[in-house]
C-alpha cells in the first residue's frame, strides 16, 4: 500500500481510534484528536503542488477484485488534487469550529467524529479515485455516512426525515451512475478512467455512449442538488452547522460538479452533454435563487443559496465543453467558462463555509435562526456581523471581494454563448445570459437579506431566547480564516491561477493542450466597459429596488399551490409507495409456511421445466442402466410406503416415525452401495432428526380440529405431481447425458497426494469443498443467531407482558 492510499484509508483508521479516545480522555473535547488528521492530510497533499503545477500526475495502484479488473488506483492530478485540499482544508476547519460548537457534557462526540472522517475518506477516495468501480464505491459511502451525519440528531424528527430523504434522492442517482459505469465499461473494455479518456474517438460513436451519459449524469445531478432533485437539500439542514459547512460548501455536494468535471474530456465532445449539463445548470441557478428570497430561516437561505451556486458551476461546466469544438486557446471564451467554474468552486468553498459557519454562531448565541426574529445583531456581535458581510457581499458578486472576479467571469461564460453556431445555440442561447442575469438579481437580494435583516434594524432581545452576545473566540476562528482567504483572494486572485486553477482546467480539458503547453490564466477586476460590467451594475440598481420593496410583491411567493411542490410530490410519492408496497406484500406474504412452500415449488417447476425444454436436455438413454436388484426393489417399496404415511397420518408422532423409515431406508441403499461413510452419516442424522423432532413436538399445542379437518387440494396435489416429476425427469436426464467425464477419477488420484487424507468424502468436503463447507458453516451460525435472537425476543416480550 503506497503513502497515497495511506492517506485515504487513514481517516476511516483513525474512526476507529476515535470511540477509544472518547472513553478514554472524557475531560478533554474529542475534536482536538480528530483536529489533527485533517492539518497532516493537508500538509501532505500541498507537497504535489509542483508536481500538478507542471502537469505531471501520479498513479499508484492496488489489486482488489483482479479477475474483474476493478482496482484500488488513486491518482493525483491538478483536479483531484483541488477536490482534496478543500477536503482536508475544509475538514480542519470545520473540526476546529465543532470543538467550540458541539458540547463535550451533551453531545455523544464519538459518533460525530466517526461519521465525519467516514465522510472525509469516502471524499477523498472520490476524488482520487481512478477506478470507476472503487469511486462508485466512496460515492456510496458518501451516501452513507452523510445520512448518519444528517440525522445526528436523531431524537427530531425532521432530522430523520431529512436524512431519508437525502439518502433515498442520492442513492438512487448513485445506482443509476453505476449502471452507467458500467455501460461505460463495456464501451471501453476497462474501469479505468485515465483509459477511457484515451479511448474518446471509439467511444464515443458507440450506441452506448448517450445511455452511459445520462445515467452518470443524473448521479451527478442528484449528488450536486439539481434541478429537480434539488429538494433533499434543504432538509439536510437538520444536521448540526458544522455538518451543514462541510457537506454543503466544500464537500458532498460538490462531488456531482467533480464528477461532471471529471469525466468531461470522454463526454465533452456531445452536444448532449453540453445541452443537459447546461440547460439543468443554469435553470438550477435560476430557481434555487428564486426560492431562496422566500426563505425566513437563515439555513433556508444558504441552502437555497447553495443550491443555485453549484447550478452556476454546473452551467459553466456545460458551457465550458464548448471549447472542445474551437480549435483556438487564444481569446476561447468557453475555455474562459472552465476557468470561471474552476474559480468559482474555490471562491464558494470560502464564502459559503464563512457564513454557514456564521449562521451557526448566530443560533449558537441567540436561540434562533428566524429572519423575522432576529435583527440589530451588528451592535453586539460585530465580528459576526463583518463576516457575514465579508461572505455575503462576495456571494452576491460585490466588489472587491472574490465572488465578483467569478461572477464577472460567469457573465463572460454565458455572454458567449450568444457567438456559438453550434448545436442549434444561434437560436436558443440567448436563455443563457438571461437566467444567468435573473438568478444573479435574486442572489444579490438573499445575499442581501441575509445580512441586513440579521445584523441591522431594531435589535429584539424579547423574542430571542438567549441574551445575544459576540461569540467566543475559539468559533470565530475558522469563520474568520475563510473570510481573510475571500478577501485575499479578491485582492490577489493570480495566487492561485498557475497553482491551482490552471493544473484543473488541464485536466478538465487536456485535449485542446499540446505536451508542454499550459492555459492562459489572468483574473482581473477591471476588464472594461464591456456587456459583463453593464449587466453587474443593472442587477445591482434591479436588487436594491426589489429589496426595498420586498414587501410589496413577495406575494407572488403564495401564488404557487403546495399540491404543485416538487416536495409535496415526493411526500405523496412516498405514502403511496408505502401503502401500494404492503398492500402487495400482504397479498403474498399470508404467514404461513405451506403458502411460501407453493410459491417455492412453483418457482421450481417452471424454471427448470423450460430449461429442460429450452436447452433441449432431456434424453432418455437405458444402455447403460445397472441391473436392479431384489433388495433394492424392496427398499424403493418401502421408502414410498413410508412417504405416503406421512401424508395420510393423522397423529405427529405416526408422521416423524415413517418420516425416520424412510432415512434409515436411504441409508440401506448407501450400505448396498458400498458407500459406508455415508451410510453412517445418513443413520446419524435421521436419529437426531427424530430424536429432536420428537422433542420439539412436545412443547407445539395441539393440532387444531381446523387443520385435522384439511381436505384433499387439488392443487396442493398437482403441485407435488409436478415437483417429483421434474426431479424424476432430470434424474433420468442426468444419467443420460454425458457430456463430460466423471469427476470421480481425479478425487481417487490426488485425495492421497494433495491432501493427505485417506478417507475420500471427508478430503472432498474438508479439503477440495472446504469454502463451500465453510460458507455452509457460516450460513447455518447465522440462522442459530437468528433463531436465538427470536427465542429470546419472545422470553422478553412473555416477562413484559
Amino acid at each position: 500500500m503506497s503513502l497515497l492510499h495511506l492517506a485515504i484509508f487513514s481517516p476511516f483508521l483513525a474512526a476507529v481510534v476515535v470511540p477509544l479516545l472518547y472513553k478514554a480522555f472524557r475531560k478533554i473535547h474529542t475534536g482536538w484528536f480528530v483536529l489533527i488528521l485533517p492539518i497532516v492530510l493537508f500538509a501532505y497533499f500541498l507537497q504535489f503542488l509542483p508536481i500538478t503545477q507542471n502537469n505531471e500526475t501520479i498513479k499508484k495502484s492496488i489489486d482488489w477484485i483482479p479477475s474483474l479488473g476493478i482496482e484500488l488506483t488513486a491518482y493525483i492530478d491538478g483536479l483531484s488534487l483541488l477536490f482534496s485540499l478543500l477536503i482536508t482544508g475544509i475538514g480542519a476547519l470545520v473540526v476546529l469550529y465543532s470543538i467550540y460548537y458541539l458540547s463535550k457534557e451533551k453531545e455523544s462526540l464519538h459518533n460525530f467524529y466517526v461519521y465525519l472522517l467516514m465522510f472525509m475518506g469516502a471524499m477523498l477516495g472520490v476524488v482520487l479515485s481512478d477506478n470507476l468501480i472503487s469511486l462508485y464505491m466512496f460515492w456510496e459511502l458518501t451516501s452513507i455516512s452523510s445520512f448518519l451525519l444528517i440525522g445526528y440528531w436523531y431524537h427530531k424528527e425532521r432530522s430523520r426525515y431529512g436524512a431519508q430523504k437525502s439518502m433515498l434522492i442520492t442513492v438512487f442517482g448513485g445506482l443509476s451512475m453505476l449502471g452507467g459505469f458500467l455501460l461505460l465499461s463495456l464501451m471501453g473494455d476497462t474501469f479505468s478512467i485515465r483509459e477511457l479518456i484515451g479511448q474518446v474517438d471509439q467511444i464515443k460513436d458507440h450506441s452506448l455512449f448517450i445511455p452511459a451519459m445520462l445515467l452518470i449524469l443524473l448521479g451527478a445531478f442528484t449528488k450536486s442538488a439539481q434541478f429537480p432533485f434539488y429538494i433533499w437539500l434543504p432538509d439536510a439542514m437538520e444536521a448540526p452547522t458544522p455538518v451543514s459547512a462541510y457537506l454543503h460548501s466544500a464537500t458532498m455536494v460538490k462531488a456531482g460538479i467533480y464528477l461532471v468535471a471529471r469525466l468531461s474530456p470522454i463526454f465533452a465532445f456531445s452536444g448532449v452533454w453540453m445541452w443537459v449539463v447546461g440547460v439543468v445548470g443554469i435553470f438550477t441557478l435560476f430557481w434555487g435563487s428564486f426560492n431562496a428570497v422566500k426563505q425566513t430561516d437563515l439555513k433556508g437561505i444558504l441552502a437555497f443559496s447553495t443550491v443555485s451556486q453549484l447550478g452556476l458551476i454546473m452551467s459553466l461546466l456545460g458551457v465550458g465543453a464548448a471549447a472542445l469544438h474551437y480549435d483556438y486557446l487564444d481569446d476561447n471564451y468557453f475555455v474562459i467558462a472552465t476557468l470561471a467554474a474552476v474559480f468559482h468552486l474555490i471562491n464558494h468553498a470560502t464564502f459559503k463555509g464563512s457564513l454557514f459557519m456564521m449562521v451557526g454562531i448566530v443560533d449558537h448565541e441567540t436561540g434562533t435562526r428566524d429572519i423575522r426574529k432576529l435583527g440589530g445583531l451588528m451592535s453586539v456581535m460585530p465580528i459576526t456581523f463583518t463576516i457575514a458581510v465579508i461572505g455575503s457581499f462576495s456571494m452576491a458578486g460585490l466588489p472587491p471581494f472574490n465572488g465578483f472576479l467569478s461572477k464577472e467571469m460567469f457573465f463572460t461564460g454565458m455572454v458567449s454563448v450568444l457567438n456559438m453556431d453550434i448545436f442549434h445555440l444561434e437560436t436558443w442561447g440567448i436563455l443563457f445570459p438571461v437566467l444567468a442575469w435573473i438568478g444573479s438579481v435574486f442572489t444579490f437580494l438573499y445575499s442581501m437579506i441575509l445580512v441586513f435583516k440579521t445584523f441591522t434594524g431594531k435589535l429584539k432581545v424579547d423574542q430571542l431566547e438567549k441574551k445575544p452576545h459576540e461569540a467566543p473566540l475559539g468559533m470565530l476562528i475558522s469563520p474568520l480564516i475563510l473570510a481573510s482567504l475571500v478577501v485575499i483572494f479578491g485582492f490577489f486572485p493570480n495566487i492561485l491561477s498557475y497553482t491551482i486553477i490552471e493544473p484543473a482546467v488541464a485536466s478538465i480539458l487536456p485535449s485542446l493542450l499540446s505536451p508542454g503547453e499550459a492555459f492562459t490564466v489572468h483574473i482581473s477586476a477591471w476588464h472594461g466597459f464591456t456587456p459583463e460590467l453593464f449587466m453587474t451594475l443593472s442587477l445591482i440598481a434591479v436588487g436594491i429596488v426589489l429589496y426595498l420593496t420586498l414587501s410589496k410583491w413577495t406575494k407572488i411567493y403564495d401564488l404557487m399551490p403546495d399540491r404543485l411542490t416538487l416536495n409535496h410530490f415526493y411526500d405523496r410519492g412516498m405514502v403511496l409507495s408505502e401503502r401500494g408496497s404492503n398492500r402487495l406484500t400482504n397479498t403474498y406474504m399470508t404467514g404461513f409456511i405451506r403458502t411460501y412452500l407453493v410459491y417455492i415449488f412453483i418457482f421450481f417447476i417452471g424454471i427448470l421445466s423450460y430449461t429442460l425444454v429450452y436447452k433441449d436436455a432431456f434424453k432418455m438413454d437405458t444402455s447403460n442402466l445397472a441391473p436392479i436388484g431384489v433388495y433394492e426393489i424392496i427398499l424403493a417399496f418401502l421408502i414410498v410406503a413410508g412417504s405416503v404415511t406421512i401424508l395420510v397420518a393423522k397423529s405427529r408422532l405416526t408422521s416423524i416415525i415413517s418420516l425416520g423409515a424412510v432415512g434409515y431406508t436411504v441409508s440401506l441403499f448407501f450400505v448396498i452401495f458400498r458407500a459406508p461413510d455415508l451410510a453412517l452419516t445418513q443413520l446419524v442424522i435421521e436419529t437426531v432428526s427424530v430424536a429432536l423432532f420428537l422433542l420439539c413436538f412436545y412443547h407445539l399445542p395441539q393440532i387444531s380440529r381446523k387443520e385435522e379437518r384439511m381436505g384433499f387440494k387439488l392443487e396442493n396435489a398437482l403441485i407435488s405431481i409436478g415437483v417429483g416429476a421434474v426431479i424424476s425427469l432430470i434424474a433420468i436426464s442426468a444419467h443420460s447425458n454425458k457430456l463430460f467425464s466423471s469427476i470421480s477419477q481425479y478425487y481417487i488420484e490426488n485425495t492421497y497426494d494433495k491432501a493427505g487424507g485417506k478417507n475420500m468424502v471427508n478430503v472432498i468436503l474438508v479439503d477440495f469443498r472446504g469454502f463451500d463447507t465453510l460458507f455452509e458453516i457460516c450460513v447455518l451460525s447465522i440462522a442459530a443467531l437468528g433463531i436465538y435472537g427470536m427465542i429470546k425476543l419472545r422470553l422478553t416480550r412473555r416477562k413484559e407482558g
